[in-house]
C-alpha cells in the first residue's frame, strides 16, 4: 500500500475532509450525543461536548501519521460534519482496510453514508493501492449492512459472539470487497 493519510475528497453531494478542533461541538450535537446513533457501536454515547473534543483533538493529532484515515462527512449545503468515517482496521500484509462509519439520526435513509463509504472506496483502491476493503455490523442493525451492499461489498458471514458494541457482546457480519470486483464494476 501507498499510504497518503486523509485526503480531502468531494462527491456530488458531500465533501470528506480532515476534523478540525472546531469541529468537535458539531460531532456532539449531531451524533455523538445520541444514543440511538451510539447503539450499536464501540464507543459510549458523548455525555458533552469536552468528551467530543477530547477525541477531535486525538484524531487532529493523528493526521500527521500517513497511515491514519478519518474523515468528516459534510454535505455542502450544509456546511457542517453530520458523521465521520474511517479506516478502523488495517492488516498491510494482505493489503487490507476495515472501515467503519457512523452519521446523525436526522440524516439517516437519505444516501450520505454509501456516498461517502463510496468515495472512500474509490480513495483506497486507486491512491491507496488497497486489495480489499471490508466492514462489519452488528446484524440488528441491517440498515448499515445496506449500506455496504448498496457500495458493492458482498456479504461474508456472521461470526457468532464475536464481537462486542454497547449492547454487549454480539455477532458480527462480515462484508468485502476486492479491487478486482470493483475494478470489474466500473
Amino acid at each position: 500500500m501507498h499510504h497518503t493519510g486523509t485526503k480531502t475528497l468531494e462527491t456530488e453531494r458531500l465533501i470528506l475532509r480532515r476534523f478540525e478542533i472546531e469541529d468537535a461541538e458539531l460531532m456532539y450535537r449531531n451524533w455523538a450525543s445520541d444514543p440511538e446513533v451510539t447503539r450499536f457501536l464501540m464507543w459510549k454515547t458523548h455525555e458533552n461536548a469536552d468528551e467530543s473534543k477530547q477525541i477531535v483533538e486525538q484524531w487532529v493529532r493523528n493526521y500527521s501519521d500517513e497511515k491514519y484515515y478519518q474523515w468528516a462527512i459534510v454535505p455542502k449545503d450544509l456546511n457542517e460534519p453530520i458523521g465521520s468515517m474511517a479506516a478502523v482496521g488495517m492488516d498491510e500484509s494482505v493489503d487490507m482496510v476495515h472501515i467503519g462509519y457512523c452519521i446523525g439520526r436526522k440524516w439517516w435513509h437519505q444516501g450520505y453514508t454509501s456516498e461517502a463509504l463510496a468515495a472512500v472506496i474509490e480513495f483506497f483502491f486507486t491512491e491507496v493501492g488497497v486489495n480489499r476493503i471490508e466492514s462489519r455490523h452488528d446484524p440488528r442493525n441491517p440498515n448499515s449492512g445496506k449500506v455496504m451492499m448498496k457500495c458493492g461489498l458482498t456479504y461474508e458471514g456472521t461470526l457468532r459472539s464475536s464481537d462486542h458494541n454497547n449492547q454487549g457482546i454480539c455477532d458480527a457480519s462480515y462484508y468485502g470487497l476486492l479491487k478486482s470486483e470493483w475494478d470489474s464494476r466500473k
